[in-house]
């Protein structure tokens, strides 16, 4: 007889398990007496604490958007799991065992979906293999010569598990089929090429393994190794996966989470290596985005840490640089946050400054962060001429677009008064300017939002895209899309940003056309979505038929663009060795399979 878990279990997790260090995961709690803590709640952003937990009565309540519950609720609203898999979370964390009601067995009707474990197994697996390739072998030299130069000690390596993923692209296989991991399972795993399953995803690379908030290994990232073909990517990241999804994932957070508790701020960066540097150099509170911009999920992540500390951007300052850091301040000012800019000098990089300079240095050039709003006015003094009165003033309405982003009116006067300063203009006429930004725009045509502009120069309404918008014609052919296709396959800037809109509608089920436009936030790509459903062209009828020429015709761009790397591989492969023959044989007979797919899609 199958049964449910037995009010015994689910009383001993309610009791045994403490709240304050559950919830204390997810956002930073002080006391106020007794065994009552407050602090910034982890449902909705917020920078003045409302969220009060009773460590006696194990409870939790937020006098800002009214959550409340137990930890079992908590755990469920903030994983997003349901009631069995919270209380077998929380029970595992606690030792305590699952029984069953009358000693039945787990009800059959109950699908629990373990996969996200399952997989999270594997990649733990393999990055202890990945480790041991990079520490132990003489495969995995190079790599470790790489880092070694880099200025990183073995005592970061193995904190942060560096590993070396093989070159020969079949070895990873055969090793996890010894370890009896099933082809089926390998197949969706994310650690092999979808049209060639021998294949690794990863070979010859600099490995730094991703781990979630509970120091578990969930994805990969991987670095090519130099001498490198500057057409092969730099960094690789493994895809969203049931364990790992990017916009929800912070590299090194795990390590920092606590850091950034107790200093109250955090490092933003855009590489692993630049987390890496900064915690060897005693900064842990360092973390980094993964192959995304930063996004509001990130933000919700760490906001109850900082509400009443700061975020210091370390990005790098090209002009992509420039701009995820601009985004990323419009971010962290919209959730209440203050911002810092830390401007590195001699070097590109912190690795590059604590190789040079020392660790010393490097947190000196964090302390001198500057605030975002002077770092706005010294970046738009080297954008523009504001020894003339154009350049003032369009130096000035794009600083407007930063002040709109503040919540406080105190704020945005302060920053206006800076403003005038600055630039030597009367505080008048700039607070008058301000209240009529957008008619001094169009006088000196200048649009309300510079990024809208680019994004509407680079939106290319191609064959992706078109496939794209028919989807949101018929929502439910969405499904199809995914099972073939993620966002990194495609090529298209804007057919990437829509896909991830309907990857985001898809899971909150929320997939009416005024739901996509509404998350669009790109007015140009709005307008051709609208467009083109308005026109009729896109009807449920046709849409799948547009999906399938679609999938076709992504897997063959992104096929022919890996034949084209692996042409100019063969042509410049020089052939010293009998293991290089029979490397040389094994990129021929790829090729070969490459062919044999180009030709399968064309039919």
């Amino acid at each position: 007889m199958a049964g449910f878990i037995s009010e015994e279990t689910i009383e001993a997790v309610t009791n045994t398990s403490d709240i304050i260090s559950v919830v204390g995961e997810y956002t930073k709690l002080e006391r106020r007496g007794g065994n009552d803590f407050w602090g910034c709640c982890p449902f909705h952003g917020e920078k003045t604490a409302s969220f009060h937990v009773d460590g006696d009565q194990k409870f939790y309540y937020c006098f800002g958007c009214h959550a409340s519950g137990n930890v079992i609720k908590f755990v469920m609203e903030m994983e997003k799991v349901s009631y069995p898999d919270a209380i077998t979370t929380l029970a595992k964390k606690a030792g305590i065992p699952i029984k069953y009601k009358d000693g039945a067995a787990p009800d059959p009707n109950f699908k629990r979906d373990n996969s996200a474990e399952l997989y999270t197994d594997l990649y733990e697996r393999t990055a202890s293999m990945f480790h041991y390739m990079l520490t132990e072998t003489e495969q995995g030299k190079k790599a470790l010569e790489y880092v070694t130069k880099r200025g990183l000690t073995l005592e970061t390596i193995k904190k942060f598990k560096l590993g070396y993923a093989p070159a020969d692209r079949k070895w990873l296989r055969g090793f996890l089929r010894k370890k009896n991991y099933s082809d089926d399972f390998l197949n969706k795993s994310g650690l092999f090429s979808q049209k060639y399953p021998d294949y690794s995803f990863f070979s010859d690379r600099l490995m730094f393994p991703i781990f979630n908030r509970k120091g578990q290994v969930v994805a990969f990232g991987g670095r090519v190794l130099p001498p490198a073909n500057e057409k092969e990517r730099k960094y690789l990241n493994s895809g969203d996966l049931p364990q790992f999804k990017k916009r929800e994932t912070l590299f090194g957070f795990n390590f920092a989470k606590e850091s950034i508790r107790q200093n109250k701020r955090i490092i933003f960066c855009e590489g692993n290596m630049d987390v890496i540097a900064y915690h060897q150099c005693g900064l842990d509170y360092a973390v980094a985005t993964l192959g995304t911009a930063l996004t509001a999920e990130h933000i919700k992540m760490i906001q109850g840490f900082v509400a009443d500390g700061a975020v210091y951007l370390s990005f790098d300052s090209d002009g992509a640089g420039e701009e995820a850091t601009k985004k990323a301040i419009k971010l962290c000012r919209e959730a209440d946050l203050t911002v810092k800019v830390i401007r590195l000098k001699g070097a590109k990089d912190p690795a590059e400054v604590m190789l040079k300079f020392g660790a010393e240095n490097l947190t000196a050039q964090v302390n001198s962060a500057i605030l975002d709003s002077d770092y706005f006015l010294l970046r738009l003094g080297e954008k523009y001429p504001i020894d003339t009165p154009e350049g003032k003033t369009k130096a000035a309405l794009e600083y407007f677009e930063y002040v709109d982003s503040l919540r406080s009116d105190i704020q945005k006067e302060s920053c206006l008064e800076q403003l005038s300063q600055t630039y030597n203009l009367k505080p008048e006429a700039v607070k008058r300017d301000y209240i009529n930004r957008n008619q001094a725009r169009e006088r000196i045509n200048i649009r309300p939002n510079n990024n809208q502009k680019e994004s509407e120069i680079q939106i290319k309404l191609d064959a992706e895209l078109r496939g794209l918008i028919a989807v949101t014609a018929d929502i439910d052919q969405f499904q199809v899309l995914r099972s073939s296709l993620s966002e990194d396959d495609f090529n298209n800037p804007a057919a990437k940003r829509l896909y991830r809109v309907l990857e985001e509608c898809f899971n909150e089920k929320t997939t009416s056309v005024p739901d996509i436009l509404n998350r669009c936030n790109d007015e140009a790509l709005c307008r051709l979505i609208s467009g083109d459903l308005s026109s009729g062209v896109y009807q449920k009828e046709n849409v799948s038929a547009v999906v399938t020429d679609t999938i076709k015709l992504v897997k063959r761009n992104k096929i022919e663009d890996t034949r084209s790397k692996l042409l100019q591989r063969i042509k410049n492969y020089v052939i010293a060795t009998e293991d290089d023959k029979k490397q040389f044989e094994a990129l021929l007979t790829e090729k070969m399979e490459l062919d044999k797919q180009v030709q399968t899609l064309l039919k």
